[in-house]
Parts: structure tokens; C-alpha cells; sequence
């Protein structure tokens, strides 16, 4: 009897796997061999590092960290089974854009696949195309894809090619002011300048007169540059108080895209989110569903794989604009994760090693969404000089936890040394619950018993926060963030805008970031 049992589960293996193998086939013509990933090198740094790592050592799979000479103490390369120094002699940013010292790097220590993370080299199709010469598997979309959506004129053109509306804008990358001011007496004021080649409110400035047009147009090409190693820009009419709305979207190599719904990233400071909430909060049920099948046909029109995001920008009508595909893993991925029950990181591995989503069980028709979930981005910034990024050492560091808070960090402990080169991210919080007001409730209390000093004397680390005091209209009024007079002693900044209608009364206690 046992060796029949043994018998009968073999034959039922091989029908999964037959079943599995027609199930790939019947979604494209190209045949993807299964390769298992055993070690993982992660180009980034900081608390997505970190995000990969233990995503890699739930799934088994060994992990590898790199790290600038300024960044010999951070915890990211403490996080991995192995870690190696790159960009000797650079500086600090250029170290990790530096793609010859990372894929040596992973050529000679056996590393089968690089995850980019977010921001540096996580939407550069020269990055992934090295990978892929290199024989080293890249973590996202195929280099093509990281090209075309990299390019923001020519993800325009895709997207109207996709029926997906666009803001109005230049066809391509403008070569001189003259451009832009040709635009301008088009289209008229206000207009905004973004960088062509990447994201994350780096080489954007809103023009709203003739006058400011020159100044603007220097300095986000400058930022651009500086950011991303390419200056060029195109233009778009500036749409007035927008929502900003974005889909995450998940593909595989077969041509099966879905979506796991929205994500409401309106709450802004410089054009960087630091407020974001899953699902979309008051949102027309028809806009929602023409919102995620714009964004699944624009990613099945590019043969769209691994995961991304598409975001819209919806108006005070209620039309809905397409502005850019995000081609990487988003800062903010986190709240998808907790309203979804769907870990990302391990969806990208799978999906990498040749996976298909049928047999990770994630189905358009399976995805449901579970309550509501929050994020706030805590930051090392001073409110008391203009949010400007703050530095040093931090002497006291006291994280709110309880049930319903996650915290993603790398450099949230006492003794911790802020370094000046990076982003100012210090951790993500992210609370959820049955429905918005829980989640809201949950993360008024967690930020409430955050305690944070240091930082040198004088200095205070600031929290960005959903909760002001009074809040008229969270749809039609987007909040401002202001600074704090320097004199006071808590430094959470204040808000032009109140509280939404849908927050509870908040404790009154307040969290402590003075020094």
C-alpha cells in the first residue's frame, strides 16, 4: 500500500508539473526554463536593502551587500551574509552608480541575481542590459522594458498608443529654453518641467509665470543631471490640486499582468510623497476600475514583467491622466503589501527565477483587498530650517510598535550616524486596520510614541505626518507642510491644511523629536 501511495503522489507531481508547463506555454511563445535563484546581491542601500535581505532569507536564498566607502557602519551590509566595498575612491552616490564595480562584484562571487531596490540604478536599462550580458539575472523588467518606461516622452507615447489619457506635454525631451517657452505660449501657465529620466520629484519645478521660466528651467536640469546623470527634460501643463493615484502592477514572463488596486500618494512636500494610503480613500468605484485597466493594458501592450507601478494623476472632475510607469519596486510598496496579504520582494524572486502568477496562486480574481493601511516617512530633516536635510548622531531612539504598526528601517537606532550623502529617510511606519479609521488611529498613537534625539545640539529630527490639527477638505486642499518656529521644543512640523474627516480624534500627545 505505501509504495502505491508513493506511486499514485508521483504521477500526481508529474501532472502539476505537465499542467504547470502547458500553463506557460499557453501564455507565449517564448519558453522560459525554471532557474532556481540561490544568491542574491542587492545595488542599494538602507532600508530597502534590508526589505530584500530578509525577503531572500525566508525564501532560503543567500544574500550579498555592497557599500560605499562612507557607509562601512550601516547596517544594510551587517544585514547580508556577505558584503563587498564598491566604488573605491568615488563619491558617496557614485559608488553605487558605479555598474562595472557592482557586476565584477557579482561575477566573482557567484551572485545569480541583483534586486536594484529603488532610486539609483533601479530604472537604468544600461544597468539591467550589464546584467543581462553578464549572465546575471536582473531583478524587474526586461531591459527594453526599463528603456521604454524610462523614458518618460516615449511612455507617454505608449500609453496614448494603450488608449490611456495623458496630461498635455512635449513629444519629446525639449533641447532649450526656447522649447519651453514655445510650450508655455501654447499651452499657457502654469506648466512644469520633469526630468525625462527618472523620477521620485528630482528635476521637477512648476512654472506659474514668464518670469521664473529661465531660472526653473536651469535648475531642474541641474538637479536632473545631478540625479540621475541626464539633464534632459520635457514639459507638461501643471494640473492645479491633482490627486495622485497609482496602481501597483505585477507580471510574469508569460504575459499574465494584474493588479493589486491603488494607492492614494496625494499628500506631498517638493513633489516627494510623504503620506501614502491603500486602498484610495473616497474613490469612484468606475474611476477605480478604469484606473486599473488602463494600467494592466499599458503594461500587457509593453510585455510588462516583474513588478511596477503606474500613476495617474486625477483632476478635480474626476479625469484621470497617465504621468509615468515606475519600472522598479516602490518606496511605498508596503502599504500593498498589508492590504493584499501579498509580499512583493518574494512575488519579484519567483517571478525572476521563471514563475508564473497562476502558479503563485496570484490570480486577478484571488486578489482582494483587507482593510486599510497607512504610510508615514519619518525623516532626518529640520522644520525649523525649511525641512532642510539634518545630520550627525542620533543619542536616543524610541520607536512606537504595538499591534497593527510595521516599522522599515536600516539606520532607526541609538548611536546611529546620519550620514549627510543619502536620502534623509530614517523609517518608514506603516499602520493598518479594518478600515481607514483604524488604521489612522493606529498610526496617530505609534508616532506619538516615537522619541528621537540627538542629532547634534541644536538639531531635531522631524516626523512627516498625516495628523494636523484641522483639516477642511482632504480631497480638494492638499496639505502644505510648513516649518516650526525654532524655538519650539517639538519639532513636528505644522500643516496649512486640518485634519481629514475621516481621522479620529488623535491623543494628545505629541511626538517628541527635539534634542
Amino acid at each position: 500500500m505505501l509504495r502505491f501511495a508513493v506511486v499514485r503522489g508521483g504521477l500526481g507531481l508529474l501532472a502539476v508539473r505537465r499542467a504547470s508547463r502547458l500553463s506557460r506555454s499557453s501564455h507565449s511563445d517564448v519558453q522560459t526554463e525554471y532557474k532556481p535563484i540561490k544568491k542574491v546581491m542587492v545595488a542599494n542601500r538602507g532600508e530597502i536593502a534590508i526589505r530584500v535581505f530578509r525577503a531572500c532569507t525566508e525564501m532560503g536564498i543567500r544574500t550579498v551587500a555592497v557599500y560605499s566607502e562612507q557607509d562601512t557602519g550601516q547596517m544594510h551590509r551587517q544585514k547580508a551574509d556577505e558584503a563587498y566595498l564598491i566604488g573605491r575612491g568615488l563619491a558617496p552616490v557614485a559608488a553605487y552608480l558605479h555598474i562595472p564595480d557592482i557586476i565584477k562584484v557579482a561575477k566573482e562571487n557567484g551572485v545569480d541575481a541583483i534586486h536594484p531596490g529603488y532610486g539609483f540604478l533601479s530604472e537604468s536599462a544600461d544597468f539591467a542590459q550589464a546584467c543581462a550580458d553578464a549572465g546575471v539575472r536582473f531583478v524587474g523588467p526586461t531591459p527594453d522594458t526599463v528603456r521604454k518606461m524610462g523614458d518618460k516622452v516615449e511612455a507617454r507615447s505608449l500609453a496614448n498608443g494603450a488608449g490611456v489619457p495623458v496630461v498635455p506635454g512635449t513629444d519629446g525631451p525639449i533641447s532649450c529654453l526656447q522649447d519651453a517657452q514655445a510650450f508655455a505660449q501654447t499651452y499657457g501657465f502654469p506648466i512644469i518641467f520633469k526630468a525625462a529620466y527618472g523620477g521620485g520629484g528630482r528635476g521637477m519645478r512648476v512654472v506659474r509665470e514668464y518670469e521664473e521660466l529661465e531660472e526653473n528651467y536651469q535648475r531642474a536640469y541641474s538637479e536632473a543631471l545631478t540625479a540621475f546623470g541626464n539633464g534632459a527634460l520635457f514639459v507638461e501643463k501643471f494640473i492645479e490640486k491633482p490627486r495622485h493615484i497609482e496602481v501597483q502592477i505585477l507580471g510574469d514572463k508569460y504575459g499574465n499582468v494584474i493588479h493589486l488596486y491603488e494607492r492614494d500618494c496625494s499628500i506631498q512636500r517638493r513633489h516627494q510623497k510623504v503620506v501614502e494610503i491603500a486602498p484610495g480613500f473616497q474613490l469612484d468605484p468606475h474611476l477605480r476600475d478604469r484606473l486599473h485597466s488602463d494600467a494592466v493594458n499599458l503594461a500587457k501592450q509593453v510585455g510588462y514583467e516583474n513588478a511596477g507601478t503606474v500613476e495617474f494623476l486625477v483632476d478635480k472632475h474626476g479625469k484621470h491622466y497617465f504621468i509615468e510607469v515606475n519600472s522598479r519596486l516602490q518606496v511605498e510598496h508596503t502599504v500593498t503589501e498589508e492590504i493584499t496579504d501579498v509580499d512583493l520582494v518574494h512575488a519579484q524572486l519567483r517571478v525572476c527565477e521563471g514563475r508564473s502568477l497562476p502558479e503563485l496562486g496570484l490570480k486577478q480574481d484571488k486578489i482582494r483587498v483587507n482593510g486599510c493601511a497607512i504610510q508615514c516617512r519619518v525623516t532626518t530633516e529640520d522644520p525649523a530650517r525649511g525641512f532642510q536635510p539634518d545630520t550627525g548622531r542620533i543619542e536616543v531612539f524610541r520607536s512606537g510598535e504595538g499591534m497593527g504598526i510595521r516599522l522599515d528601517s536600516a539606520s532607526a537606532f541609538q548611536g546611529a550616524i546620519i550620514s549627510p550623502h543619502y536620502d534623509s529617510l530614517l523609517v518608514k511606519v506603516i499602520a493598518s486596520g479594518k478600515d481607514l479609521n483604524m488604521a489612522a488611529s493606529k498610526m496617530s498613537r505609534a508616532l506619538a510614541e516615537f522619541r528621537v534625539r540627538g542629532v547634534k545640539v541644536g538639531k531635531r529630527v522631524m516626523c512627516c505626518t498625516l495628523f494636523p490639527s484641522r483639516y477642511e477638505n482632504f480631497l480638494s486642499c492638499p496639505p502644505v507642510f510648513r516649518p516650526t518656529s525654532p524655538s519650539s521644543r517639538t519639532s513636528c512640523p505644522t500643516i496649512s491644511s486640518c485634519t481629514p474627516p475621516w481621522t479620529p480624534s488623535s491623543s494628545t500627545r505629541t511626538p517628541s523629536f527635539s534634542t
